[in-house]
């Protein structure tokens, strides 16, 4: 229930208490006889008595705004006078001549040192004994040595090869310092020297076996049938 019908509720209650009161009141001047007029009185009094609701409150009303102040100009300062001085000093310049340039002299790098020359190769020893060929040497190469694909080319030449005779005088490192044209046919040539050269190996002054190397020129003809 809202506000306003609680209040109205509460007056009619009110009102009719009072109405019930007068009643009350009328009998009783009815039965003890009071006067006429008290009864008009009290009825002019119910016809007058009249319930309202109270008007609701009026809002609040914002305050009025502040009036306009208006904003006053700083007060202008006026600048200090400039006193200028009558006498300056005289302006005083250095005569005093530059010191002369300190010389430094540059220092005197080195060149780098060459680089030390490489050892040199020990000295081959001094034969004195040669190595001796064990057996004919004409016989380590034959014709039987020739390669057969090289018969079927026809191939022919001369192979100059050169090989070392080590201190068991066994022959080692063949290899050819002229070709013949013919791979194979250099490569026959040093097996057959390998496989079939035996020497007494040479010795130096004190009678120690030492290395030595060998030549050999091999001309390759083809075999007559």
């Amino acid at each position: 229930m809202a506000y306003s019908d609680q209040k109205m509720s509460g007056s009619k209650v009110t009102a009719l208490v009072i109405v019930a009161l007068v009643h009350l009141a009328l009998g009783y001047a009815f039965v003890t006889g009071l006067a006429t007029n008290f009864v008009k009185k009290q009825v002019e009094k119910l016809n007058t008595f009249d319930v309202e609701e109270p008007p609701p409150p009026p809002p609040d009303e914002p305050p009025p705004p502040p009036p306009d102040i208006p904003m006053s100009p700083p007060p202008v300062v006026s600048p200090p006078p400039i006193v200028r001085n009558p006498n300056p000093p005289p302006v005083v310049i250095n005569t005093t001549p530059n010191p002369p340039p300190v010389y430094v002299p540059t220092p005197v790098v080195a060149p780098p040192a060459p680089p030390a020359p490489a050892p040199a190769p020990p000295a081959p020893p001094v034969v004195s004994k040669a190595a001796g060929a064990k057996g004919n040497p004409a016989d380590w190469i034959s014709t039987d040595d020739y390669p057969p694909s090289s018969i079927r080319a026809e191939e022919e030449g001369t192979s100059v090869i050169a090989w070392t005779i080590n201190a068991q005088g066994r022959v080692e490192n063949c290899r050819t310092t002229s070709s013949s044209g013919s791979s194979a046919l250099d490569q026959a040539a040093c097996r057959a020297i390998t496989r079939r050269g035996r020497y007494s190996p040479a010795t130096d002054a004190a009678g120690n076996p030492i290395a030595t190397t060998a030549t050999r020129r091999v001309v390759w003809k083809l075999p007559q049938n």
